[in-house]
């Protein structure tokens, strides 16, 4: 098949700005209704049928500019339904509560005052972290606003955050034989085969043969990857990422020489955590 194993050596999907770019432009529609319907698990008639993506205008400049954003994807759905997907690689430590940021704003940026509260659409967050978080048995969570004792009762189904854990997922991949197929019939599974980099190419030409979808997600990616002006713009993107870590090396690698010659003065941890303190402000 075509050149799937280069690709999948040379090219990361999960890469912020190649994820946005497969998924996240006018165009894209076919290959994000399809993972959507797979995270959410839509099967059937319970599917969602078509899918609006609302681009982000801005990041492009952005970009050519040397600054590195967030390439957040975002889409409404036919029942007015907003979904945001974001890939985070590192962990921040901050995911839970930058998800629910994205959310709280997605959910009241719509309201207009003298608007009924019935006008607040439903969001969907989904993250895909490649580190263990949450911390749960599945790869695939899902988190709702539930009543602590009694679980089955849900307060409102206007809010729900769905994560992707890379890490887990990778470690069932490993435990895989003879339950591939049951796996393979899974859309989410499927997806994530194609999403991990570090997938065997006979395994990536089989998901990518069974599913339209990530066959359509496989063709704009390569489009992607041999376009100039995209190779570039990714170029730009990841030394803006490149500088942003090396500017918080520096700034961190700075704020230890002042600690150790505060330290080296005479002054106690305490007295040095007061002067840090006293220069910031």
């Amino acid at each position: 098949m075509k050149n799937i194993e280069n690709m999948s050596s040379k090219y990361d999907p999960l890469n912020n700005f190649l994820f946005y770019k497969v998924f996240g432009e006018k165009g894209d529609e076919v290959q994000l209704l399809g993972f959507i319907n797979a995270v959410l698990g839509k099967t059937g008639d319970e599917k969602f049928v078509s899918v609006e993506i609302l681009e982000n205008k801005t990041f492009m400049a952005e970009i050519m500019n040397g600054k590195s954003c967030v390439l957040d994807v975002r889409a409404k759905m036919p029942n007015g339904s907003m979904v945001n997907v974001e890939v985070q690689i590192k962990d921040k430590k901050n995911i839970d509560r930058r998800s629910l940021f994205y959310m709280s704003k997605a959910y009241t940026e719509k309201l207009k005052a003298g608007k009924d509260y019935i006008e607040l659409p439903n969001v969907i967050a989904i993250n895909i972290v490649n580190y263990n978080f949450p911390e749960t048995r599945n790869y695939h969570s899902c988190f709702r606003l539930r009543e602590d004792t009694e679980r089955d009762i849900i307060l409102t189904d206007a809010l729900e955050i769905y994560f992707i854990n890379m890490v887990k997922y990778r470690e069932q991949v490993r435990e895989l034989s003879a339950e591939q197929e049951l796996s393979l019939k899974d859309p989410l599974f499927r997806w994530l085969v194609w999403l991990d980099k570090s997938s065997k190419p006979e395994l990536l030409e089989e998901v990518t043969k069974m599913d339209t979808a990530i066959k359509t997600a496989d063709k704009r990616l390569e489009h992607v990857t041999q376009d100039d002006d995209d190779l570039w713009a990714l170029t730009r993107y990841m030394m803006g990422e490149c500088d942003r870590t090396a500017e918080l090396n520096y700034a961190l690698e700075k704020e230890r020489s002042y600690f150790l010659e505060l330290l080296n003065q005479g002054l106690t941890p305490e007295e040095i955590k007061q002067r840090l303190t006293q220069d910031k402000d």
